[in-house]
């Protein structure tokens, strides 16, 4: 039990020294939260031995970061953002992923390994985007809505993109099958 309260005590004197310091550098809490942590985890040893604990704490935190992103959303300002986020959004995540394919695939991966990681490249972080747009007072501006519009496009897009990778992998399978003279796969 004395070493959960060292290791709280470890987090909590991590986050007050790191955040204070990133606002002051003008960089964000966000940023000084992920700071701290690479500080006293990998860099340091301090903590990181509990990572399945860990791990459903910060599950529930992105949950509840989708509940509250959820609770600002009302059905009416979603319609009237409809442009944005379709056009914004789609216009975002469609070419990072076509760009970042095409030079994943540049270097020689396989192509479902390269539309992989395209998905990878054309998302973005909604929590430090967020978090970072409400400290600067941002939000309600025509260029944070329109960050809001391709955050939620994004997060949006994430389902279907879950959805093809297994398909990537199985037609990846099938493919080294097939070239090692294998027609089903068992």
């Amino acid at each position: 039990m004395t070493d959960y309260f060292v290791q709280a005590f470890i987090y909590l004197v991590a986050a007050v020294i790191a955040v204070p310091l990133a606002r002051r550098f003008g960089l964000g809490s966000v940023l000084g939260y992920l700071v701290a942590g690479v500080v006293i985890g990998p860099m340091t040893g301090l903590v990181g031995q509990e990572t399945v604990t860990l791990q459903h704490f910060a599950e529930f935190g992105v949950v509840m970061m989708l509940f509250l992103v959820g609770m600002e959303l009302d059905p009416k300002s979603l319609w009237a953002m409809r442009n944005r986020l379709l056009g914004l959004g789609g216009l975002q995540v469609t070419l990072t992923a076509a760009v970042a394919t095409g030079f994943a695939w540049s270097l020689g991966m396989a192509w479902q390994t390269a539309v992989a990681v395209g998905f990878l490249f054309s998302l973005s972080s909604t929590a430090i985007v967020l978090q970072t747009l409400n400290e600067k007072g941002l939000v309600k501006t025509e260029g944070g809505q329109s960050a809001f519009s391709v955050l939620l496009f994004q997060d949006i897009a994430v389902i279907p993109m879950l959805a093809v990778i297994p398909l990537l992998a199985v037609s990846g399978i099938s493919a080294i099958g097939a070239e090692r003279g294998h027609s089903s796969l068992s």
